[in-house]
């Protein structure tokens, strides 16, 4: 049994440093689980995308403290654990998959959120070329059994530069291009969810790959040429 939604509801409940700092020996071991479950995911995830056998796990787990300066939640820790793989890092512009177990909210998904102003205006260019291609990808039969459909936040009216009748008018108001999957607490806590985000992202593997293909001369992290 994993250990994680045990602990992370007990921390829901105790987020503060007094709690952390009495539980820090179940915090790093609870930690460490799930590093070596990121160690897997990694291995197996490399074989599809090869530049991901750069990554040691702790390059892809994000850190327990929250940044609380400009937050009105004061709350100290984030209460999941989350890691992110990119081909590009962590902290690339580029598409990746990400994987998250959380009380009530654990998930895998994958795809670009919220990009900035440059990379947003190249994908927009890809999909008014190419926008046949990703309605194939998301009409294939094995991503529709996953995946609802492409997600993220909408424009009211069409983009600048591209007419409200476009063919693809659905896709280029997006500001976020995602894809996600619910994970039950039980697969979460036999260990199963490893097997079923990586079976998730091998699926998406064709939608990150127009994503890249559609920002493949953005710098990393950047947003600019």
């Amino acid at each position: 049994m994993r250990p994680y939604l045990s602990f992370l509801s007990a921390l829901s409940e105790n987020n503060h440093k007094e709690w952390m700092d009495a539980n820090k020996k179940w915090y790093q071991e609870t930690r460490a689980e799930f590093l070596e479950d990121v160690s897997v995911i990694l291995k197996q995830l490399s074989e599809v995308e090869p530049e991901l056998s750069a990554f040691k796990p702790k390059d892809c787990v994000f850190r327990q403290n929250r940044d609380i300066r400009f937050s009105a939640n004061k709350d100290p820790y984030k209460t999941n654990f989350g890691a992110y793989f990119s081909p590009k890092g962590k902290k690339s512009e580029g598409p990746g998959y990400y994987v998250q177990v959380q009380p009530g909210n654990s998930f895998f998904a994958g795809g670009i959120w919220m990009p900035m102003a440059e990379t947003l205006k190249k994908i927009r260019k890809e999909i008014d070329y190419s926008g046949a291609e990703l309605e194939r990808i998301e009409a294939d039969p094995e991503f529709k059994k996953l995946f609802s459909g492409i997600e993220g936040d909408k424009l009211k009216t069409s983009p600048r530069d591209y007419e409200v009748d476009h063919p693809h008018i659905e896709y280029l108001r997006l500001k976020s291009f995602t894809v996600s999957h619910p994970i039950a607490e039980k697969d979460v806590n036999s260990g199963n969810f490893i097997n079923l985000a990586l079976d998730g992202f091998r699926k998406m593997k064709p939608f990150n790959d127009f994503l890249a293909k559609a920002i493949e001369d953005v710098e990393d992290g950047s947003g600019i040429l």
